[in-house]
């Protein structure tokens, strides 16, 4: 519902139509069902970050350590990272309407700020080193010359210093790391670069998923992950994400028989038949 609605939108940018009718008062959006999400194993995303091009490491370093979508990762600027408290601010994101760039606070409209690992801080000062940012003045909100225009840095930009076009980087720079890790099949002799089977499952979103795979196998609190992730709350989270906690139960089941089971002991010597008090 939310591409058709961006069509619309660049329609009404063409002056095709008058208004976008799907943000009507009178339109109620159906609930997308609240799919459970899959994730990699660590190895295969790992190995996504080893094969993609030295360029583009970055992206899948965010998206796997920090869960970033794949638009806050375009729209990440250097000012957005504090490396002395370890965290990572995500004020924004790239997108694209009918291949026309612009910039908009991230999905919900809600700015956060994210745990930023010393492995990740790492990787970004080499990126840094070795690419420097770059800055770039895109429409705000939506695409179109009336709009107004934000300038910032880019974190991550193509070769030739522009922002990053999601659609152009799925097709030119992730399926074929997707091929070259084994993930999905190469193309077929004879194909287009552009002719890639469609592989739903693994589009950049599946590293958020297997960021939260790995926060919660580990433990991680999900109010903590709810809040990293941008959900509007922790039951969003828990929809997506509860099949990640294996132990979900054991713990609290191992301290409540520890407890009673000890207690139990200290009530059986106390009240046993043998016992002066029996």
């Amino acid at each position: 519902m939310s591409e058709l609605s961006s069509i619309l939108e660049a329609a009404v940018d063409d002056k095709r139509l008058a208004r976008n009718p799907m943000r009507a008062k009178s339109v109620r959006w159906p609930k997308a069902p609240r799919e459970r999400r899959e994730a990699w194993s660590l190895e295969t995303a790992l190995r996504v970050r080893d094969v993609i091009s030295p360029r583009n490491r970055i992206a899948v370093v965010l998206g796997l350590g920090c869960g970033l979508r794949q638009g806050e990762v375009f729209g990440l600027s250097p000012e957005d990272i504090d490396y002395a408290k370890g965290m990572l601010h995500v004020r924004r994101q790239v997108q694209a309407i009918s291949g026309r760039l612009y910039s908009a606070l991230p999905k919900g409209a809600k700015t956060r700020t994210v745990d930023m690992p010393s492995s990740v801080a790492e990787e970004l000062n080499r990126h840094v080193e070795k690419f420097p940012p770059v800055e770039a003045e895109l429409p705000w909100g939506r695409p179109g010359t009336d709009r107004p225009r934000r300038k910032f840095s880019l974190l991550l930009a193509t070769r030739f210093g522009n922002a990053t076009a999601v659609n152009t980087w799925n097709t030119y720079t992730w399926k074929p790391a997707l091929a070259k890790a084994g993930v999905i099949s190469p193309l077929p002799e004879g194909a287009k670069r552009w002719q890639w089977e469609a592989a739903p499952k693994d589009g950049f979103h599946v590293l958020r998923h297997t960021y939260a795979s790995v926060m919660l196998e580990a433990g991680e609190s999900v109010v903590t992950l709810a809040r990293w992730l941008g959900h509007s709350s922790p039951t969003v989270t828990l929809g997506y994400y509860a099949h990640f906690m294996p132990e979900a139960g054991s713990k609290g089941r191992a301290v409540l028989d520890g407890l009673l089971g000890k207690q139990g002991d200290q009530y059986a010597s106390r009240n046993s038949p043998d016992s002066p008090q029996g």
